[in-house]
Formats: structure tokens, sequence, C-alpha cells
């Protein structure tokens, strides 16, 4: 038999090929692995916790974070600190401490008012949600390039940013766990570069604010980012920024040519497509906003108007007798984690070389950045 092996033609090639069925088996018992690991390691967390005594407020402020889902949102913690369980714990009572002294979980009650400043905010600061994913995730607009944050003090922009993190948390993700009867746990965010400028410099400071916040405090809320519209000196920037993300940040943000309409169309119906995504060469995505179109950005959307609808509400009890009282919720302001500060120093920096090499801005080194 050997013989009759040796003496094969040498253009036969013998390739000895497992079953299709040992693949799967094995790429199955790997991924059962992978599951049996991640239950391990938020098992550990779960008992770290408890040896911990997640008592009176932090018990309080846990559960109004996690929504009757714990374990997933240890989860959150544990992928933001690359399931380093001390780490994730550190970060986690972090978040609660910070949650507890700046009263976050009363911050719904909090409405801005009078409603014009309000109004201004939301005009300055373009958010929005146009929809739902195939799979159920709530698409979240963001108009980058187009918000100003000028129209207010940098408290009532995080304050507004922060309530619709928590109406997301507690409001948006709940209804959308019920209503795809799976929990849904994140989001997909999609960015509008369009009229991004020189002039943005201005708005570094209050963005790694809110960054920074989000980094520290609502780990792992989203699923993808798109960008749209981008313009040349979004790609200029997006170049020496790229290597300064961590991989798994990375992975995530997704460029679009144009307004992304069509890939985007792979994961939600024309109808979720924010408006400045339904036009191939839209332009500018507000000048082109016309009433037929439903403008995710503006007060009038009827997601902004349920949002503040409930914020009043909440603040308005039965047995409230005094007024709701006026001027922005004060939010401390965490420090830029060292990545977040990089990246603003390195964004600062190429809009200076793109200002200097077009003749558009001098002296930007003295630019005052708004804090109000």
């Amino acid at each position: 038999m050997l013989s009759s092996f040796f003496s094969l033609p040498t253009k036969v090639k013998i390739v000895f090929s497992p079953p299709l069925t040992t693949n799967l088996d094995f790429l199955s018992a790997h991924f059962h692995q992978m599951e049996i690991s991640s239950e391990h390691l938020i098992n550990e967390f779960q008992k770290m916790i408890d040896d911990s005594q997640f008592d009176g407020p932090l018990k309080i402020t846990f559960e109004a974070m996690h929504q009757g889902y714990p374990r997933e949102n240890l989860c959150r913690f544990l992928k933001a600190r690359d399931d380093n369980i001390a780490k994730a714990h550190t970060m986690l009572l972090d978040c609660l401490n910070w949650r507890i002294q700046n009263e976050i979980d009363d911050i719904m009650a909090k409405p801005i008012v009078p409603e014009h400043v309000y109004r201004a905010v939301r005009d300055s600061q373009l958010v929005g949600m146009s929809g739902y994913s195939k799979e159920g995730l709530p698409v979240l607009a963001v108009g980058v390039g187009l918000s100003t944050y000028d129209k207010a003090s940098i408290h009532y922009y995080v304050q507004s940013h922060i309530q619709m993190n928590e109406y997301r948390d507690r409001v948006i993700l709940p209804a959308a766990t019920k209503k795809y009867n799976r929990h849904i746990n994140t989001c997909v965010k999609i960015l509008d570069m369009t009229g991004l400028k020189l002039s943005a410099l201005n708005q570094i400071k209050i963005l790694t604010v809110i960054s920074t916040i989000d980094d520290l405090n609502y780990p792992e809320k989203t699923d993808t980012y798109y960008v749209v519209n981008a313009p040349y000196i979004f790609s200029a920037c997006w170049k020496v920024v790229r290597p300064l993300l961590q991989e798994r940040t990375r992975k995530r943000i997704q460029v679009l040519q144009g307004c992304g309409r069509d890939e985007l169309l792979k994961i939600m119906d024309y109808a979720s497509l924010p408006h400045f995504c339904r036009r191939e060469g839209s332009g500018s995505s507000r000048h082109l906003w016309t009433e037929k179109d439903d403008n995710c950005f503006s007060l009038d959307n009827s997601f902004h108007q349920q949002l503040y609808n409930f914020v009043k509400k909440q603040g308005e009890p039965k047995e409230r007798v005094a007024p709701v009282k006026q001027g922005s919720f004060h939010v401390d302001f965490p420090e830029p984690v060292l990545g977040d500060a990089k990246i603003a120093e390195t964004i600062k920096s190429e809009f200076q070389k793109l200002g200097d090499q077009n003749g558009l801005l001098n002296g930007l080194g003295n630019l005052e950045i708004n804090g109000h």
C-alpha cells in the first residue's frame, strides 16, 4: 500500500481536509469557550461587587443605571477596560460616585427653562433620533459640522447631553427591548460633517467635556458610528486622529461616501434615515431641509417634543408647590482621559496647519476656547 502511494504521478496532489462538520464543530466549540470565558469574567466581576457591598446610594444609582439588566451593564464596563476586572470595578465605582455627587438620577426632573433657552440649545447643539435599524437599534443623528454651541453656557449643553443619555437609557432602549423582544443596550450614531469649518476649533473644549463624560460614565453604548458628508477638513484630521484611537474604537467608525444613503439603507429602512442622508449630493443639510422632511434636529420633531415633555412632567410632580427653578444644572466636568486629551490637541494642531496653509486663520495660538 505504501509503495502504491509513493508511486503516484507527481502531478497528483492529495489534500486531507477535515469534513465540514468538523470545522463547524470546531467553530462552535471556540465560540462556546468564548461565552464561558465571558461568563466567568462577569461572575468574577459580580462577586467583587457583592464583596464591596453596594448598599444605599450606590445600589440605588446602579439600579437606575442598569434598568433591570445588571450583568449586561457589567459587561459594558468590562469591555471598556479590556476585560480587566480590577480596572472595570474602579471605573464602575467612579461612575456611580459621579452619578451620586451630581444627582444624575434626578437630572430628568431638571428641565431647561424657559422654553426659548431650550430651543436655543437645540438650534445650536444638533442631535436627534430618526428611527431604528433593522436590528432594532435606535438611530441617533449628530450634526457635528453645523453645531455651534454658542447660544447658551456650557452647563446647559452638558445638561442637555446627559438628559439625552438618560432618556435613551431609561426610555428609548427599554422600549426598543420590548418592541423587538430582545435586550437592546446600544444605538447607532450617524455623524453629519456638513458645514465643518476651521472655526470648529472653538468647540474643542465642550466636545472634549462631553466625550469624556460619555467615555467614563456611559461606556460601550454605541454599536457603530457612521460619518457622512465629510469635507476635506475632516479627511485631513481623520488621517492623523485615526491612529490615536483604540482598535476597538476604530472598528466602530465607518466613513461613508457622500451622504451615505445607499450604505445606510443596508441596515435601516428609508424612513429611519436622518434628513441629511436622504439625498445624494445634499450639500448643506440645514439649507436643503424643507417642511416635507422630518428634521430630527428640530425641537418640533416628535422625539424632542416627547423628550422635553417627559422632562417637564418629571420636574412638576403633583405635590410640587414652588415653580421649577430656572438656570442650568451644573455637573462636575471630569478631567479628560489621556487619550481624549491627546486627540483634542492633535485636532487643534491639524486645524492650525490647515489655517496656516489656506491663510484663513491667523494667530490661532491665541484663540480662546469657549468655556463660559
